[in-house]
């Protein structure tokens, strides 16, 4: 028996056996923490299994340090081994700097014939026509988007209405497709942002001859959806619906896609804005919450809620989501989507927002309709407002080195890199969260910006905690959240 006891105390004698890598953690539930290392895998271990981890002193060989081994908390060893593959982690989660730039968006035109009291990029009457993009400007900025060293981009056309200025629209696709005829030819995608009431034939046409997705608003049914995206002559949802239905038939479903913005009006009615997009044959939505951005300021009191309402309102929006799956209807809510990829998988997304350093130039460029070039579509909203702060230049007057490799974007990159950031650095959700510099500045009035006021560190952090929570909660809400990342059907 002593020796027994002598060679289990010889077996699981830890002290100073393995070292611990970096991570940041947290309290978790009333008798745990949760613990995210720097490539994005976490774990939920008991509060004295935790403490025995930072002592040293956890045991060698238990289901938690063999837990803990495998995903890179601790090594016990002098092999090479676990750190390539570790760094193969890392690199595949920062491969969304690979490229640079891959999304260049095109404002062809300011004019739009809606005036939705939330629309956050200061749009114009439809009758100002010295508010489109010329055909010099296009060409142009077509230059710079060929200089991008991306092999896959996207070309996003973007208003105000890009309908009301189609033949620019139309003019930079066939000359983008011109271009792209060396012997190193890019893989282009064309993407149409667009309210659909002046879709027509030979629009759909058009789009489907040359492989163009679109991509629309509808907030929910007609009731909202009409009093946040009023127009002339009335009853946009309908408009809006019907031109979905007719440019799904052209285009095929995975062509088009819809996005919805939660003003004060929504709040009340996560269930009927989701039967609503149900109702129009989709399969997922995107909950978005106003930005602080163009009319959606100047609208703030009637339109505008605190940040935890919103929070409330997604929560009670995923909760019938879920409920759905559990009763045999696929559908996604896509920011969770997107949040979960980022802590079930190694992979990283193309959302700019969710990104350290933030994609604001380095993963997007927007060209506005004059051409002068932003760092984000919020940047081009801001200057809209007045603001030029993250102007990077004009096709123009400035060169693609100027414009993309100057100081301007150089100190958004500093600013937005979270493993640095104050209340970021030591932050249990660092790694699945993002900087915006823009929102910051919008909100804040700096770069880095003060997280425990932020608007944006709250929706974040309430919205990762709370699928956190979920996905630990039961087996039936994990295995939904898995068949979204694989886009497939949950059975039970």
């Amino acid at each position: 028996m002593g020796q027994t006891q002598f060679q289990d105390r010889e077996r699981y004698q830890p002290a100073q056996s393995y070292r611990l890598l970096p991570f940041q953690f947290m309290q978790f539930g009333t008798d745990a923490r949760l613990l995210v290392n720097e490539v994005g895998e976490h774990a939920v271990i008991r509060e004295t299994d935790f403490s025995a981890f930072v002592r040293h002193e956890l045991r060698a060989g238990s289901d938690t340090y063999l837990d803990l081994k495998a995903k890179h908390f601790l090594f016990d060893s002098d092999a090479r081994a676990p750190f390539e593959l570790l760094a193969i982690k890392y690199r595949t989660r920062r491969a969304f700097l690979t490229g640079f730039t891959k999304l260049h968006i095109f404002v062809v035109t300011l004019r739009c014939e809606h005036s939705c009291p939330y629309c956050q990029v200061s749009r114009v009457s439809f009758d100002k026509a010295r508010f489109d993009m010329t055909a010099a400007t296009a060409s142009r900025t077509l230059d710079l988007v060929f200089r991008s060293p991306a092999p896959d981009i996207k070309i996003e056309f973007q208003g105000g209405e890009p309908l009301l200025n189609f033949e620019r629209v139309k003019h930079i696709i066939e000359e983008a497709e011109a271009r792209n005829t060396g012997a190193i030819k890019k893989s282009i995608e064309f993407v149409v942002c667009s309210n659909l009431a002046l879709l027509d034939h030979d629009i759909l046409e058009y789009f489907r001859v040359h492989n163009v997705f679109v991509s629309t608003s509808l907030d929910g049914p007609d009731f909202i959806h009409n009093a946040n995206r009023p127009r002339p002559g009335g009853n946009s949802h309908q408009l809006a619906t019907d031109n979905l239905r007719r440019a799904r038939e052209a285009l095929g479903e995975d062509h088009v896609s819809a996005l919805m913005t939660t003003t004060r009006a929504s709040l009340a009615y996560p269930h009927e804005i989701i039967d609503e997009y149900l109702k129009n044959g989709f399969r997922s939505i995107f909950l978005r919450p106003l930005s602080p951005y163009g009319f959606a300021v100047k609208t703030a009191r009637t339109t505008g809620y605190p940040i935890e309402d919103f929070v409330e309102f997604y929560k009670r929006a995923l909760a019938y989501v879920l409920a759905l799956n559990r009763a045999g209807t696929f559908f996604m809510e896509l920011y969770a989507r997107l949040i979960l990829m980022r802590i079930l998988s190694p992979f990283p997304t193309g959302y700019v927002d969710l990104q350290s350093p933030a994609g604001a130039g380095i993963g997007v460029a927007v060209y506005n309709y004059d051409g002068d070039v932003y760092a984000t579509d919020e940047s081009r909203m801001l200057a809209e407002m007045g603001d030029k702060q993250f102007k990077l230049g004009n096709v123009h007057s400035h060169s693609y080195e100027a414009i993309f490799g100057g100081e301007l974007l150089r100190s958004i990159v500093a600013s937005s890199c979270v493993e640095a950031m104050p209340g970021c650095a030591d932050c249990a959700f660092q790694t699945y969260c993002g900087g915006d510099p823009v929102h910051n500045y919008a909100t804040q009035g700096d770069l880095v910006g003060h997280r425990p006021t932020s608007d944006f560190h709250k929706k974040n952090f309430a919205i990762i905690k709370h699928l956190l929570e979920l996905y630990h909660s039961d087996g039936a809400t994990r295995d939904i959240f898995h068949s979204w990342l694989q886009n497939a059907h949950y059975s039970s």
